[in-house]
């Protein structure tokens, strides 16, 4: 298994995640914490879980960059790219199309009377 499939299986995840957290928050300030019958005045629990959805959401967000910015780095240690290298050696390619050959045009007998 390749560094790079394991940062992509890992970028999966986290993105995963960061939708679920954000659909846990209520755009209108609610979200979790409404659901405990709270507002911004009680103390506890329900100030705490908005928080903590915030410092997720954050976390999540700059993990999920910090992984596609890591990946980005082990692409050019992937397989495809050695495969590359080989094809890019230092011998020399003919890329010249070949001439094609024109066949020898005889001349047309004709019949002229004289």
């Amino acid at each position: 298994m390749s560094t790079f499939t394991i940062f992509l299986a890992l970028i999966i995840i986290v993105a995963f995640l960061l939708v679920v957290v954000i659909m846990v928050q209520n755009p209108k300030g609610g979200g979790l914490s409404s659901s405990f019958g709270g507002s911004g005045q009680q103390m506890g629990g329900v100030k705490k879980t908005t928080d903590f959805l915030d410092k997720s959401t954050w976390t999540l967000a700059t993990l999920l960059l910090v992984l596609i910015l890591l990946s980005n780095v082990t692409i050019m240690d992937s397989p495809a790219d050695v495969e590359n290298r080989i094809f890019e050696s230092d011998e020399p390619v003919n890329t010249q199309v070949p001439a094609q050959s024109t066949p020898a045009t005889q001349p047309v007998e004709t019949d002229s009377a004289n």
